[in-house]
């Protein structure tokens, strides 16, 4: 029976009856596993729009509102404040809830939050929307994570979601030219409307194109679609029966310490990520001479490296590691630091250099930030993917706050050296943690060895 008002769209759809076919359901599993992989990267990708527009407008935002680099770092600290702690307690309801409605929803009010900032002057109002897009931007992970662990399996897990992950590059590479050329045109203000608009028709793809778990379509578990089974930490194949909210939080997700370990090494990947593609424009048109727009590209090869990097780290993790994601973790940090300092290090009058050097940071620190989210899904399982991705994210996302007002500082006080040791830090750290992650794998594998 139908869930009855408006709380009823968000609860998840009962089984369907069982389908029996073998024909059937394989046709049915190919058919809705592309819809799913689709309609999140579509999704995903959109609420990029309404989050990073805000990196191409600072430059003419601090000349109009006479804002400091501090000003404007709290604006992004507190969305990632919002973000982080949203995406966390999104996390917890996503394991429960449809991801349909909630990824539709955090569409819609992440179009309305950005309609609001657009038409506001003062600080503290601009502050306060900044926030409140924040939690709305919270609802578009948790929703994606649940579908993508309920049909894609355990084998295939580092590939698909890298893939997947592809959203990211393809959200952020576009609004950094798109928000480039609307800002040189029409001003700050129109990279925060034309982006709404596009989400409010995003909501209504996302709520055509998604459905819930292969259950609810009478479908079975992939793992026995695909002869793939998912092993629990008690060395026995993962049991269908639904988890309690406790059982999946505490037991799966808070009592496993390299859950802990795999969240703060996420924190400085995002120190590192949002400090680089957030700030890198004001650098490029501050110390290196570059027009907003020209900036704009430059940003973008952050973003398009990035694909190459998450999708070699997949790759790797999967068939050449067995599943360890630690060894491509580390790896990878260490590469970004190296990044950051040459970044740094290339003169004014180099665009194509400058380039060069922020496709390697994106292509280094993507393949980390990427690898978070299924580390620990593969050890925790697919029942608790939103929730123990959501707790990674408070962490991702007090790096990014870190990042936010920590960067605006150390450049208004040490100048952009500052800001890039800072940067170069976080990827020094992150080496660190990652190194007591290097022979951890899924349950599967521990068993295997």
């Amino acid at each position: 029976m139908a869930h009855p008002g408006l709380v009823g769209i968000f609860l998840p759809p009962p089984p369907a009856a069982p389908l029996q076919d073998p024909g059937e359901i394989d046709r049915a599993y190919r058919h809705w596993r592309t819809r799913v992989m689709v309609g999140t990267f579509v999704g995903y990708a959109l609420f990029y729009l309404c989050r990073k527009n805000i990196s191409m407008a600072m430059p003419s935002m601090a000349s109009e509102l006479g804002a400091t680099n501090t000003q404007l770092g709290i604006l992004g600290t507190l969305l990632y404040v919002t973000y982080g702690v949203g995406k966390f307690a999104n996390g917890v309801l996503g394991d429960h809830a449809n991801p349909r409605a909630m990824m539709a929803a955090g569409l819609v009010l992440t179009a309305a939050a950005n309609l609001a900032f657009a038409g506001s002057s003062a600080l503290w109002v601009l502050a306060a929307l900044w926030a409140l897009n924040g939690w709305a931007q919270s609802m578009g992970f948790p929703p994606c994570a649940r579908l993508l662990a309920h049909w894609y399996s355990v084998s295939e897990r580092g590939l698909m979601w890298s893939i997947w992950n592809v959203s990211h590059q393809v959200g952020a590479g576009a609004i950094a030219i798109l928000g480039g050329f609307l800002v040189s045109h029409w001003g700050w203000r129109a990279a925060f409307v034309l982006p709404a608009f596009i989400c409010l028709a995003g909501a209504a793809f996302v709520w055509e194109r998604l459905r819930d778990t292969p259950a609810s379509l009478g479908l079975p578990p992939v793992a026995r679609y695909r002869g793939d089974p998912e092993i629990d930490a008690d060395g026995r194949e993962l049991s269908e029966a639904p988890e309690s909210v406790r059982r999946v939080l505490v037991d799966r997700v808070l009592r496993n310490p390299y859950v802990w370990l795999i969240s703060l090494l996420n924190m400085f990947v995002y120190v590192v990520r949002s400090g680089a593609f957030d700030w890198a424009t004001k650098f490029l048109v501050e110390r290196k001479g570059s027009t907003v727009l020209g900036a704009g590209f430059i940003s973008a090869t952050f973003e398009v490296a990035g694909i190459f990097g998450a999708i070699i780290a997949g790759v790797v993790s999967d068939r050449v590691n067995r599943g360890r994601r630690g060894p491509m973790c580390l790896l990878y940090m260490a590469l970004t630091g190296v990044g950051v300092l040459l970044f740094w290090l290339v003169p004014p009058g180099h665009p194509w250099a400058d380039a060069a050097c922020l496709a390697l940071i994106g292509f280094a620190v993507y393949g980390p930030q990427f690898l978070v989210a299924v580390f620990v899904v593969d050890l925790t399982s697919r029942k608790a993917a939103a929730t123990a991705v959501g707790l990674t994210g408070i962490f991702g996302y007090a790096g990014s706050a870190l990042s936010g007002i920590g960067t605006g500082l150390c450049i208004d006080r040490f100048g952009w050296g500052g800001g890039f040791a800072f940067w170069g830090a976080a990827a020094l750290l992150g080496v660190l943690v990652a190194v007591p992650l290097w022979n951890v794998g899924p349950p599967r594998e521990a068993r295997a060895g």
